[in-house]
């Protein structure tokens, strides 16, 4: 077992974190669980680029490259050392295994060479946690997590506690941005770009919004984006040039219709006191326009967007959530592994 510091009420909680789930080494130092003393990132986007997407082996190897420097340069932004932190918080999953585990083993090194409480952190709960450096959150709250790996409706009753009542069955909607990215000549990530264009273009193309009728909270991209290749290919096939303002437009439409109309649904059926947009698609202002617009209808709900910044991976999201289960006493030991497949507990009550 890791050797812990007495757990006694300190007016200033330092907590270095890690997040190294995909393709972004970052290390950061979090005070209370709400000030940035300092957020490191080492982004892979130009590796990765001539690819189209994440090579997990390249992932990995940068990651192991660039964790020692981010901890350095963390620490040494922050004004701090070892001795004046209170815990060390990880990123354990979901992620790629591989380079999950450079950061689970640097957290841990570091948690046993300076007698440290271990915080094990849900990556998907780091996103949600980084609303909390705009202000507190308030519960019962719901969360929708839109990124490249997960679209998910979360249900939280309480602080710490998640409960998935609604998730995409296939493609997540970051996903199907990059893909459709490519066939526009778009450099991966290619969310922000498309994004750009549909708001220079129109919904011409009135592509399919699969499952907005649908009963569950569920939600299903892979019959928007075969559709977006489908018009392309057939086009080509014609000679015909079509408008990527008006496609972008078009596809963006489809992704925000039918994830607002589930939210506002599930804002119908569980009343709460703030919806929470989070999550590497937050950053989308189509989206973040349009929740704006629901929201006006719901009296008694706060809409609470996560920094544009913090909305990409980033330490100070697991430093922010790793703060929550530190004063919720939920530490792990030198056991701690990569759980690639982790995910919230789905409510019960949930069909």
């Amino acid at each position: 077992m890791l050797i812990r510091k007495d757990l006694k009420h300190v007016e200033r909680n330092l907590i270095l974190s890690f997040e190294s789930s995909c393709d972004e080494t970052s290390v950061a130092v979090i005070e209370n669980g709400d000030h940035i003393l300092s957020n490191i990132v080492a982004t892979q986007i130009k590796s990765h680029q001539r690819f189209g997407g994440v090579v997990p082996e390249v992932a990995s190897r940068h990651h192991i490259e660039q964790i020692t420097s981010c901890i350095e340069d963390a620490l040494s932004e922050a004004q701090v050392g070892y001795d004046d932190l209170n815990a060390v918080a990880v990123t354990y999953g979901p992620g790629l295994v591989g380079a999950l585990l450079i950061g689970v083993t640097a957290a841990k090194t570091v948690a046993f060479a300076h007698h440290l409480p271990l915080v094990p952190v849900n990556h998907m709960a780091g996103h949600i946690y980084a609303a909390r450096f705009v202000k507190p959150i308030e519960f019962p709250a719901l969360a929708l997590l839109v990124s490249g790996g997960h679209t998910e409706l979360v249900y939280m009753p309480e602080p710490g506690k998640f409960e998935i009542i609604g998730e995409t069955r296939d493609d997540a909607a970051g996903e199907a941005y990059d893909k459709i990215g490519r066939v526009l000549g778009i450099n991966y990530p290619a969310g922000k770009e498309v994004d750009r264009l549909a708001h220079l273009g129109k919904d011409t193309f009135n592509f399919p919004r699969a499952m907005d009728q649908d009963d569950s909270f569920d939600f299903s991209f892979s019959g928007l984006k075969s559709a977006f290749l489908n018009t392309t290919h057939h086009a080509d096939q014609l000679g015909e040039t079509l408008s990527r303002e008006d496609l972008a437009a078009s596809f963006q439409q489809a992704v925000v219709d039918v994830l607002a109309d589930k939210t506002v649904r599930a804002l119908a059926d569980y009343p709460v006191k703030q919806l929470i947009l989070a999550g590497g698609v937050a950053a989308n202002l189509g989206l973040r326009e349009r929740l704006t617009t629901e929201l006006e209808a719901f009296d008694n709900t706060e809409l609470l967007l996560a920094p544009l910044k913090l909305c990409g991976d980033n330490a100070a999201m697991v430093g922010a959530a790793g703060y929550v289960f530190y004063n919720q006493q939920q530490f792990g030991d030198a056991s701690l592994n990569a759980d690639p497949s982790l995910e919230f507990d789905w409510m019960s009550t949930a069909e």
